[in-house]
């Protein structure tokens, strides 16, 4: 289930996007201001709906906070805000803004919103060179794994393993699966060999090693 942090001063909005995002299929935090969220564990939100007028810091020092963060950094926004100018929305793309969604809204608006952002999210994640899951990032591209802003070494084929499972997150992957796109061709792997490899990858990925769950005779998967 996607988990979804709402900022805003205005209770009673907080209120009502909880209920119908709820009712909608999301788990759901609210925070009444900036400051508030950052008690929250932000680095495990799948999107943040951030107002953008609140006392205290601003949803765009917030944004711009967040996203110095790498832990954080990758979590999409969407900007909350009855200031609809040019300046103020190149202002919030400018710090990273997946959308924004301008007060007075309808709930139906601002859930079509919510999906499309999540579903766009998920599929540049799943086809662009990084495979995100929270503060765990990998990039492809440089064959590089940082965990909360710290980069791990891996094996190759630990690194391998961490791939497949991540890109197919929520989908169990037999040994037989995981010997194939983690070992050469030809080269005699035993199951026994997968589960060290798995093992020792888990130790390394410290917070994250509870992501690779092990089905009992069926094999592994990345759940998040």
């Amino acid at each position: 289930m996607k988990r979804i942090l709402v900022v805003d001063d205005e209770r009673d909005l907080c209120d009502i996007l909880q209920v119908n995002l709820e009712l909608a299929g999301y788990e759901v935090t609210t925070a009444n201001s900036a400051e508030q969220a950052l008690l929250c564990p932000i680095a495990d939100f799948d999107l943040l709906l951030l107002d953008v007028m609140m006392g205290g810091m601003s949803g765009f020092d917030l944004a711009r906070h967040l996203k110095s963060n790498p832990s954080t950094a990758q979590i999409p926004i969407i900007f909350i805000t009855a200031k609809d100018t040019e300046e103020d929305l190149l202002k919030g793309f400018g710090l990273g803004a997946d959308d924004y969604i301008t007060k007075p809204f309808s709930l139906r608006e601002a859930i079509a919103r919510v999906r499309a952002v999540l579903s766009r999210t998920n599929h540049e994640i799943s086809t662009g060179v990084q495979l995100v899951h929270n503060g765990l990032v990998v990039n492809t591209q440089h064959q590089t794994v940082i965990a909360d802003g710290q980069q791990l070494q891996l094996t190759k084929t630990e690194y391998d393993l961490l791939c497949l499972l991540m890109r197919e997150r929520g989908h169990v992957l037999t040994r037989s699966q995981l010997i194939h796109g983690a070992w050469p061709a030809g080269v005699v792997v035993t199951d026994r060999a997968v589960d060290v490899n798995i093992t020792r990858l888990r130790k390394k990925l410290g917070a994250y090693a509870q992501c690779i769950v092990s089905r009992s005779g069926f094999g592994y998967m990345f759940d998040a």
